[in-house]
This record gives C-alpha cells, sequence and structure tokens, in this order.
C-alpha cells in the first residue's frame, strides 16, 4: 500500500528519537475545537503506546461538546501544568503564541510542531506541517498508519472527529480523497460516525441557539453583497448564558449565503478587544493574508485574527482590505 506522507518519514522518525525516552507535554491552541482536541488526543495516547508519560496542556478547557473524545486521556491547563523535564510537541497550531504565552515561555523551543495552516511559521525542532491536509488530525492518521502504530477505538475516533470537523463534515474545499480514505481506516479501527455526529451536532444549548439568534439579527452585507459580516456586541455570552465556545459554527452561516464569497464573525470582548473569524468560499480569496494584516492567520478559507484593543476604524479597515482581496481575485480571473 502507498504512504499516506511518505514525505514525513524521515522527519517523524527523527522527531521519536530526540523524544525517546522523556516526558512529554503535548500543546494545542487557545479555545480549542475539534482538530486540536482530536490532534492531542490522538499523538497523547499513541505516544503512550509507546510508553511515554504523555499529559495535554490547554490554555482553555476542552469544550462540552469534544468532551466525549477525551477517554482517559490526561489533561491539564496550563495554570496547572508544572514544568518538569518535558519535552513539547505542538499540534495544530500555526504560531509558537497561539498555545497562548505561558506555553510559549514554558517550551521556547518545541521538539516537534504538526500542523496544517498555511501560515505555520515552522517554529519546531522537527516541522511535519503540510497546508494540503484538511486537517492536522489527518496528518497524524496518515503517519499513525504509515508506521503501524496502535490505534485503539479512542484514538480512531479523536483523529475521525478532527478530520470531520475541519473538513466541515466532508464539504470544504480542503476535503480530499484521502480523507475519505483515512476516515475509512479509522472506522475499521473503531471510529462511531454516528456516535460524532450526534455529540458535534445534536446537542446544541438553548442559549447557542439564543446566540445564533442575536448573530443573524446583526448580518449585514458588504462589498457589494460578496462580504457578509456579523458581530457579536460586548455582553453577549452573558445575556444568552453561554460562552466563547459557542460560537463555533456561527460564521459559516454568514458565508453560507447565495452570492457571499466571504463571510465574517467579529466579537466584541472586553477593554475593546476584539476577536474575528473569516471564511471564504473558495480558497483564491487567501483570507489568512487578510488576518496577516491584523496579525492574524490561518487557511486560505479559514482565517482569523485577535486584537488586545482595536481601533475605532478596525471594521472599516477590515472591510477596505477584503475588498482588495476580491479585486485581486476579480483580476486575475480570465476575460470571456
Amino acid at each position: 500500500m502507498d504512504k499516506f506522507y511518505p514525505e514525513f518519514a524521515a522527519p517523524f522518525q527523527r522527531l521519536l528519537a530526540a523524544v525517546a525516552g522523556r516526558k512529554l507535554a503535548v500543546v494545542g491552541h487557545a479555545r480549542p475545537d475539534g482538530d486540536c482536541i482530536g490532534s492531542q488526543v490522538a499523538l497523547a495516547r499513541l505516544l503512550a503506546a509507546s510508553g511515554h508519560d504523555v499529559t495535554c496542556v490547554n490554555s482553555d478547557p476542552v469544550p462540552r461538546r469534544l468532551q466525549f473524545l477525551v477517554g482517559d486521556t490526561p489533561f491539564l491547563l496550563t495554570d496547572r501544568f508544572r514544568l518538569d523535564g518535558q519535552a513539547a510537541l505542538f499540534v495544530d497550531c500555526a504560531d509558537h503564541g497561539r498555545a497562548g504565552e505561558r506555553l510559549k515561555a514554558l517550551f521556547p523551543a518545541p521538539a516537534g510542531n504538526i500542523d496544517h495552516h498555511l501560515s505555520n511559521t515552522g517554529y519546531g525542532a522537527v516541522n511535519l506541517v503540510d497546508s494540503g491536509s484538511a486537517a492536522t488530525c489527518e496528518i497524524l492518521a496518515g503517519l499513525a498508519i504509515d508506521h503501524a502504530l496502535p490505534i485503539d477505538a479512542t484514538t480512531a475516533q479523536a483523529l475521525y472527529a478532527g478530520i470531520l470537523t475541519d473538513t466541515g463534515q466532508f464539504r470544504f474545499a480542503s476535503t480530499s480523497r484521502r480523507c475519505f480514505v483515512l476516515a475509512g481506516e479509522l472506522v475499521a479501527r473503531g471510529a462511531a460516525p454516528a456516535v460524532a455526529g450526534d455529540e458535534l451536532y445534536e446537542r446544541e444549548s438553548p442559549g447557542k441557539l439564543r446566540l445564533l439568534q442575536q448573530f443573524l439579527g446583526s448580518l449585514r452585507m458588504e462589498c457589494g453583497e460578496r462580504v457578509c459580516i456579523g458581530t457579536l456586541p460586548l455582553g453577549i455570552f452573558e445575556r444568552t448564558g453561554t460562552t466563547g465556545e459557542d460560537t463555533e459554527g456561527l460564521v459559516d452561516y454568514a458565508r453560507s449565503i447565495a452570492g457571499v464569497e466571504i463571510g465574517v464573525l467579529i466579537e466584541e470582548r472586553p477593554g475593546g478587544a476584539i476577536k474575528a473569524s473569516l471564511r471564504a468560499r473558495e480558497a483564491a480569496y487567501r483570507v489568512d493574508l487578510v488576518a496577516a494584516e491584523f496579525g492574524g492567520g490561518g487557511h486560505a478559507c479559514a482565517a482569523g485574527l485577535n486584537l488586545k484593543t482595536a481601533t475605532p476604524d478596525f471594521q472599516a479597515r477590515l472591510i477596505a482590505s477584503l475588498a482588495r482581496r476580491l479585486a485581486v481575485v476579480d483580476a486575475e480571473k480570465p476575460k470571456r
């Protein structure tokens, strides 16, 4: 059988050799999503099966809807983690600071960096980064199968969930034949698609629906109705009984409108902070470049940014940047 990631065979072996016999911390990003938690669970379990003492570390808790993936995998919040000679493996983190400043300071030179973001800066001693993969879990599933690592049912479910969420249930443009082949391999090893679908998409809280109602009511069109922006104002989480994790998937509603090329979710935070999520219909729009103008990053079709203090003209500057991206793509389209 052909290898899923032949180009990573040698660096993956170097990574395993570099961490042999060491305690390990598998680090994920702030406000973890399905691919992040799935990657952490899977990598931790694969390494634990090889005899490593492994702990997963995050600056934010495992979201409610993802807790079914964890099993007996050890997770610690950043403020409860104590450095004790661990080597760090960062997963699904486009840049070193994505895990939070404390973890960046604790691990200034991570042993490994496994990721699929186009904007990844290659900050690990060994970098297994493939922006052509739909999910970090896709990379880890391929590596585990390529190297005949033991995949138990919990590991298979975590990897499957990561692929499922980051492909938008196998709908996004990043979905490839490899995604489906690997998903089939994971089902053969114990992943349960019905369980994943139910836990991830059929257990919304009443508060999440109230938050969705508020978001839909805020939608407005920009750039000749090719951009749709929705805003969650300061205090909305308290008023709806929700948290930041309940924003997952909201931005897709903005993008789903006919004629809209780019959807945007803007969250207003205390102290004038802003978090924005960008989703494009096609990779040509390179919303990662837009996010990068504001210190963010991500994928060509999915990116985000965080500002500790937004200027009053933030939204105007964001819309202007999006308009420039639309113009670039329009200029590159073949003339009829």
